[in-house]
This record gives C-alpha cells, sequence and structure tokens, in this order.
C-alpha cells in the first residue's frame, strides 16, 4: 500500500473540511443553540465572519490540491519496466473519500444561504381574548453581532417566546429589529433582555411607538 500518498489525501481532506466548518461556524451555532436551549452561545464565533473569505479561499485551494494528488498520473505509469502495480487504494485514499468531504465542505460553506430554513418561522401570535384590552406598542432595536440570516431567525424565535409579544421582524441586512408586544404584559427592558440573552446586544432601542 502506498503510504506516501494516504497521508497526504486523508490529511489535506481533513484540513479543508475543518476549514469549510470554520467559515461557517458563525451561522451554524445559532441553530445548535436553539437545539440545545443555550440562546447566549449563538454569538460565540461571530468573529470568524471576517476570517471567511480567506477560510473559504483555503478549503478551496487544499481540496483543489488535494484533487490534483488524486488525478495526477502516477510516477512511473507509463513505463514499461515491469514494475508491480500497487493495489487498490485505502478508503481513506481513495477519490470516494475525497468526493464525500469535498462534497460536505461545500455544504458548510454554503450553509449561510440556506440556513434560515431549519428555523421555526415566527409567525404573529393570535390575540388571546382578556378583560383588558391590550396595549400594543412597536419599539425598533438596532442589534449587532448578527453574521448572516440564521442570526436573524435565532433572534426572531428567542422574542417571539416572550409573553405578550404578537410579531417580531428581524432584518440581518439592516440589523434591525421591530417588535410589536402588548405593554401591559411585556415591559421595553423583557424585549431588549430577551435579545441581548442570544449573544447579539442591542446597540440603541428606539422610542416606542
Amino acid at each position: 500500500m502506498n503510504h506516501s500518498a494516504s497521508t497526504p489525501t486523508r490529511s489535506l481532506a481533513g484540513t479543508g473540511l475543518l476549514a469549510a466548518l470554520a467559515a461557517s461556524l458563525c451561522c451554524i451555532t445559532p441553530l445548535l443553540a436553539i437545539v440545545g436551549g443555550l440562546g447566549g452561545v449563538a454569538s460565540t464565533f461571530a468573529w470568524l465572519e471576517p476570517l471567511r473569505p480567506y477560510l473559504i479561499a483555503l478549503t478551496v485551494g487544499v481540496l483543489g490540491f488535494a484533487w490534483y494528488q488524486q488525478l495526477r498520473p502516477a510516477p512511473g505509469a507509463d513505463d514499461d519496466c515491469g514494475c508491480p502495480v500497487p493495489g487498490n487504494p485505502s478508503l481513506m485514499q481513495s477519490r470516494g473519500f475525497l468526493a464525500s468531504v469535498t462534497v460536505l465542505a461545500g455544504l458548510l460553506l454554503a450553509f449561510p444561504y440556506y440556513s434560515a430554513r431549519f428555523y421555526p418561522s415566527a409567525a404573529p401570535k393570535p390575540v388571546a381574548a382578556v378583560r383588558a384590552a391590550p396595549v400594543w406598542q412597536t419599539s425598533s432595536y438596532r442589534i449587532g453581532g448578527m453574521t448572516c440570516e440564521a442570526c436573524a431567525r435565532h433572534v426572531e424565535h428567542a422574542v417571539q417566546q416572550v409573553p405578550g409579544v404578537q410579531r417580531v421582524r428581524v432584518s440581518y441586512d439592516q440589523g434591525t429589529a421591530q417588535v410589536r408586544f402588548d405593554s401591559k404584559v411585556t415591559p421595553v427592558a423583557q424585549v431588549e433582555k430577551a435579545i441581548n440573552g442570544t449573544g447579539y446586544l442591542v446597540l440603541n432601542p428606539t422610542t416606542a411607538h
């Protein structure tokens, strides 16, 4: 078995997969935070977002070189010297293994673009029949630390759980959130606390109206 070929392929595939995971970890963590009920860890890896282009380039470069190693002709393959031909490659050095790693890395790199589909929709809550009429107000917030749509869906999910909140709209592009809630049930500070509890911070809550 050709161990000199096996080790580079295995190492390059592992490096490429880790780089792809790191490139999208800032958007994977919010989903894991909801699944695990650990809202405060959602923004733990937000610092990786500025490094994402470099991590993507590293992933493509490493896996590209791994494929070059796989597809290039073996030394002496065209010689008629009667040398023994190496046996079948091991699983870790096979093209099938490298193809699987490449597909998985591609899915990880693309995760920020489809991650929002995994979050429950923040549909408006029905207004419950109560004796006293609700006093609706809408507050707008600027939120720092969001790096992709997954972050916005995480904030929406967290605020939607607050009693008295009827509607939540969070925009990742604008870095804002609009929350409509019953001020008789929910203080403004409680909404802000729910947002901060996700790990993304309210920068300047505006005046309610």
